[in-house]
């Protein structure tokens, strides 16, 4: 069997242009060959999304796929720093490409303008490395963090509230130090909030610049996964708190019950492997 062929070196603008991240220890050369070689799905292209397709593109990610199925508004243009005035309008997934392609040309940009259910959401997973989930709806995150546990990919997924935000890693198809499963995304939310529990930003409006700050600790985390330096948060939830300028780290676990990877759904599997 022949050997994999070895990845095409830096040319010099590119070694230019990862200059810091090079040089910085935990990352370096072979950090920003993986940063190359990797592909991230992008699910949303929104005040989360946006920040969050800028920092990876600007790190240099080998291809960045965008899922989103709406179109820019003038109200969208507080938070939402990919677009400006002359885009509202027009498909966000296809004007976020194109903002990856001027930042970056080193980066393939796919737009996927599609609004992702449950039957399309696997194979649309399996195709990328990491998952980051900044969709708006409690049903889309159900079926990403779903789809993402049976394709075994790691899912970065954060959420936005008026003038707070939380953000965790999920990675169930894994065990913990301690021999048990971590945490699926069922296991921290059994099931979606009652009906007007959490309104929408349109009703009670968002605070722009903390999207900002949860977009980009959602590429950071993102790059985390690819690069594998120090500790991310799995089985941590982080929660940002504008009002009182408050950050705390919550810890959580796998739940037995979870319909995934809990107790019943391995019994099932371990049966129907006889």
């Amino acid at each position: 069997m022949s050997a994999a062929p070895e990845p095409p070196p830096f040319s010099p603008e590119e070694v230019e242009r990862y200059a810091r991240h090079i040089v910085l220890r935990g990352v370096g050369g072979p950090g920003q060959r993986k940063l190359r070689e990797a592909r991230v799905l992008a699910v949303g292209a929104g005040g989360l999304g946006a920040p969050l397709i800028q920092y990876l593109a600007a790190a240099g990610v080998g291809e960045i796929g965008i899922v989103d199925d709406d179109e820019v508004s003038l109200s969208n243009l507080q938070r939402q720093v990919l677009y400006a005035t002359a885009d509202v309008g027009r498909p966000k997934a296809q004007v976020a490409a194109e903002a990856v392609a001027r930042l970056n040309p080193h980066v393939r940009a796919t737009p996927h303008v599609l609004r992702l259910g449950a039957d399309e959401a696997r194979a649309l997973v399996a195709g990328y490395d990491v998952v980051a989930d900044g969709s708006d709806n409690f049903a889309t995150r159900y079926i990403v963090s779903d789809a993402c546990f049976f394709e075994r990919r790691p899912l970065v997924t954060a959420a936005l509230g008026a003038f707070d935000g939380s953000l965790t890693v999920l990675r169930p198809y894994e065990s913990g130090n301690d021999g048990r499963p971590n945490p699926t995304y069922r296991c921290l939310f059994p099931a979606p909030p009652p009906e007007g529990f959490a309104p929408p930003c349109a009703e009670i409006g968002v605070l722009g610049a903390l999207a900002g700050v949860l977009g980009s600790m959602m590429a950071l985390e993102a790059i985390r996964e690819i690069v594998g330096f120090g500790e991310g948060l799995v089985g941590r939830l982080m929660l940002v708190d504008a009002l009182d300028m408050r950050v705390e780290t919550l810890r959580y676990a796998w739940d037995p019950a979870n319909p995934l990877n809990g107790e019943a759904a391995r019994a099932a599997a371990d049966a129907g492997g006889r």
